[in-house]
């Protein structure tokens, strides 16, 4: 890679590392997860850097790449641990607020796909298209999946205001 290309790709990473940290904590819930998986789509992203540096959007690549390292993470065997209720000496997390702690819940409970539909969709603003892209599906299951997380959504979190507010 020439130095150019090294310093594009350096920019690009260090202005989306954080809405990359946060989406992917949105996908995982577990913020050292998605450090690891922020590093893994980095790490892709460079290989793939010359052929894309000079597309339109490559976030929305980048975001494609996010979410099936996601995806592909929570296929693997290895991947199915279950967090321990005490880490020990360490310190405690910060606590975000009640709503924060109720969304995030109820995104935990969805199955990955509707879960990864509905961060695409509403959190890092990807159109059905790009959605479908990322996840490798059709527009059609984008938007039955969208439907299905989002009715799951409103009934868990039972918001009067989320039951009546219709998404497109």
């Amino acid at each position: 890679m020439s130095q150019q290309d090294e310093e594009a790709f350096r920019a690009f990473a260090h202005a989306q590392r954080a809405t990359l940290r946060r989406t992917a904590y949105l996908l995982c819930g577990d913020w050292h997860h998605a450090d690891d998986l922020v590093q893994t789509t980095l790490v892709k992203l460079y290989v793939a850097w010359k052929r894309i540096r000079n597309d339109a959007s490559p976030e929305a690549y980048t975001r494609r790449i996010l979410t099936r390292c996601y995806l592909d993470e929570r296929r693997r065997p290895w991947r199915r641990e279950a967090p321990a209720a005490e880490l020990g000496d360490q310190p405690a997390p910060h606590v975000p607020t009640e709503d924060r702690l109720d969304l995030r819940a109820a995104l935990e409970l969805l199955p990955l796909r509707q879960r990864a539909t509905v961060v695409l969709r509403f959190w890092a603003d990807a159109s059905v298209a790009e959605t479908a892209d990322a996840l490798d599906c059709s527009e059609g299951t984008v938007k039955s999946q969208t439907a299905r997380a989002l009715a799951t959504l409103r009934a868990r979190l039972d918001d009067p205001a989320l039951v009546s507010k219709e998404f497109g």
